[in-house]
């Protein structure tokens, strides 16, 4: 499996319904927010088989504009290959 970083935007309108859908999901202790710093987004940290399968976690109404980027994670010697 690999691991995804999610980004998950909302309107404030939206905001209340979001979280309380993500709760509804079983994923809300996994979502870190910024609406209370007025930065309606949530953002969630999942291992996946793929980025379909991350997407899950996100309300359905949330999905068109929801965004999952694959993470990797580079060591010393990988930086040094690149040179």
């Amino acid at each position: 499996m690999n691991r995804y970083i999610v980004v998950s935007p909302h309107t404030p309108e939206d905001c209340v319904k979001a979280i309380k859908q993500v709760e509804a999901i079983g994923s809300i202790t996994h979502f870190e927010w910024g609406c209370k710093d007025g930065e309606h987004c949530g953002w969630v940290t999942i291992e996946a088989g793929g980025k379909s399968e991350a997407m899950m976690v996100v309300p359905t109404f949330l999905r068109p504009q929801a965004r999952v980027f694959q993470l990797t994670r580079f060591s010393p010697e990988d930086v040094r290959s690149l040179h």
